[in-house]
Parts: C-alpha cells; sequence; structure tokens
C-alpha cells in the first residue's frame, strides 16, 4: 500500500482531493452539463460512498476521479497530483499504482484463468512474486480450489470474489469500487460486501464505493450524495 503524501506541514495530504469539479458534454439541445461544482477530499483508510439515482452522475464521476476521463471545469488531484497535468500515459502509470478497481460487471478477462487475472495487474506492476501473491489472494477470498477456472465456468458471486482478489492484490491506496453488488443475488451480495470491508480493513485502503444501495453506504463512514449532478453529503 502507498502512503498518501505529507503536505507542507509534514500532515498527511487527502488520498484523493477534487475541487469544483465539473463536466459537460454536447448534446443535440447544445451542452448537457453531467457534474457541476463537485468539491470533497477523501483521507487516507475512510471508507466513503457516493449515492444518487440513476442520471446522477456517479458512473461519470468515478471515471473522472480515476483519470479514465477528463473534467470540463475544476481538479482532481490524485496523491497530491493533479490528473490533468499527466498525459494518458502518465495518468495510466499513477492508476497501477495507486488504485485497485471493482466493477458491477466484474471486468475479468474470459480467456485467463482466476489465477492468470489476479496476476495480471501485478505481472504489469513487474512484481516478480506475482504467482505466489495471486495465489495467496485467491485463497484469501475463499476460491483456493478455483484457480485454473476461467470466469465462464465461475458463478456470478465467485467472479466478484476474483476481481476482490486482484484489486487487492496490489495493495492500493485507492479501492473505487462501482455497483459491487449490482448483479449479484441479495445472500451473495451479502456475503461480497462482508469480504471487502473486511479485506479493506486488514489492508488499511481507503475506499470510495459508487452504490444506490442504501444499506451499503450506511456501512461507509461518510456518504456523499449526487443529486442532478450537484453534491450533498449526509
Amino acid at each position: 500500500m502507498i502512503d498518501a503524501p505529507e503536505g507542507t506541514n509534514g500532515s498527511k495530504s487527502p488520498v484523493i482531493e477534487v475541487v469544483a469539479l465539473g463536466k459537460q458534454v454536447a448534446s443535440g439541445d447544445g451542452v448537457l452539463t453531467i457534474l457541476h461544482q463537485i468539491g470533497f477530499s477523501v483521507e487516507m483508510g475512510e471508507a466513503v460512498a457516493i449515492v444518487g439515482s440513476s442520471g446522477s452522475g456517479k458512473s461519470t464521476l468515478l471515471g473522472l476521479l480515476a483519470g479514465l476521463d477528463l473534467p470540463t471545469a475544476g481538479t482532481v488531484n490524485l496523491a497530491g497530483q493533479d490528473l490533468a497535468d499527466l498525459d494518458e500515459d502518465g495518468r495510466a502509470e499513477l492508476r497501477g499504482r495507486m488504485l485497485g478497481f471493482v466493477f458491477q460487471s466484474f471486468q475479468l478477462l474470459p480467456s485467463l484463468s482466476a489465477l492468470e487475472n489476479v496476476m495480471l495487474p501485478l505481472e504489469l506492476a513487474g512484481r516478480d512474486d506475482a504467482r505466489g501473491v495471486a495465489q495467496e489472494m485467491l485463497g484469501r477470498v475463499g476460491l483456493a480450489d478455483r484457480l485454473s477456472h476461467y470466469p465462464k465456468h465461475l458463478s456470478g458471486g465467485e467472479q466478484q470474489r476474483v476481481a476482490l482478489a486482484r484489486a487487492f492484490a496490489v495493495k492500493p491506496a485507492l479501492l473505487l469500487a462501482d455497483e459491487p453488488t449490482g448483479n449479484l443475488d441479495v445472500a451473495t451480495g451479502a456475503q461480497i460486501i462482508e469480504l471487502m470491508f473486511a479485506m479493506n480493513t486488514e489492508q488499511g485502503t481507503t475506499l470510495l464505493l459508487v452504490t444506490h444501495d442504501e444499506a451499503l453506504a450506511r456501512r461507509c463512514g461518510r456518504v456523499l450524495r449526487l443529486v442532478g449532478g450537484r453534491l450533498a453529503e449526509d
């Protein structure tokens, strides 16, 4: 896990800081404002939920926080680095060092086994212990006997466990989770939630969770609510 950068007074800076963030896109009626004047910061080790109805801008915001898209106004600082100051390769390199991702649709590579899916980000980071770490993480999520299985041979809950193992294997400073239980039944989703928070606590990883599930949001220490592209804090 990467420590948060230190400020000028020696204190820890936020893992992520968002200032006056805005996003507009062209539409048939002119310009559509998706996000307007969004501002918040997340400290190391926090668990923060971003909630809102469909179309409120949650996924757009997550893409901006990850540097997958750039804002039309404002800034996103990740570990003290303004993402807009980096080119695409620079943002990708920072994501590889700092971030883990868990998606509603799992995003596993179908041609790779469970073990190979978890090994991939470790190998991209140049780790020579990728296989051992991946095996350990898959064991941690209860899939020690599924290492050679491909995604099509795994249940939805098992695929999300692989995704969790992959996300936490690199010991990210910040984990971004986008509706991580959206494709799971209630019982399986509850198991995934418990596992995610347990691993979050064990590693001290900062968690930023996008969800429409109010019960899941209440598990976090803070809730940020998007309404019509604007932010309010519960």
